[in-house]
């Protein structure tokens, strides 16, 4: 199976309904999995002095619904064009999730002011693992302002992340 076909099926579906996939899974086990993560596409910034702008939410949240409307035309183009080969999987269409995983350099400048954590293949300075407040993302790297009893600012080369993702707040 292609995945990266499966990949541009997906984001095909979810760009017509307004959305993006943020990640597609293919496990296999006692039953075949194909699972796909959307989202909302973040709201334009307004231009400045933009007057009678309502703050909008800047974490959009996904429906029920629009995982319903993904998942049954993605499956009918998954079948029609015959993307996943063999008798019988299971597609599963939903949100990435309030700790969701950041994949791209542009999920890190997106969830800039947001708590994640980082765990790397190579140390960075002494350590592998990085908690702490997203600042953005600049030349090839992560900004992130890290938690503790004095706060320092590390940049953390995204080739080297291995792992990503939000910590939920309350």
């Amino acid at each position: 199976m292609n995945l990266e076909k499966v990949r541009e099926a997906a984001e095909r579906v979810a760009r017509s309904e307004g959305l993006e996939v943020v990640d597609v899974e293919w496990k296999i086990g006692k039953q075949r999995f194909l699972r796909v993560y959307i989202d909302r596409v973040p709201p334009a910034k307004p231009a400045d002095g933009a007057e009678g702008h309502v703050a909008a939410d800047p974490f959009p949240k996904i429906s029920h619904a629009d995982c319903e409307r993904v998942s049954q035309q993605l499956s009918v183009i998954l079948d029609v064009e015959e993307l996943i080969p063999g008798p019988g999987y299971i597609l599963e269409v939903s949100s990435p999730g309030m700790d969701r995983a950041l994949k791209k350099a542009a999920d890190f400048q997106r969830f800039a002011g947001r708590l994640a954590k980082i765990s790397t293949d190579l140390p960075i300075g002494e350590a592998k693992f990085f908690e702490g407040r997203l600042k953005g993302f600049a030349d090839g790297k992560v900004r992130m302002e890290l938690k503790g009893k004095e706060a320092r600012i590390v940049d953390i080369p995204l080739e080297t992340i291995r792992k990503a993702n939000l910590v939920v707040e309350f």
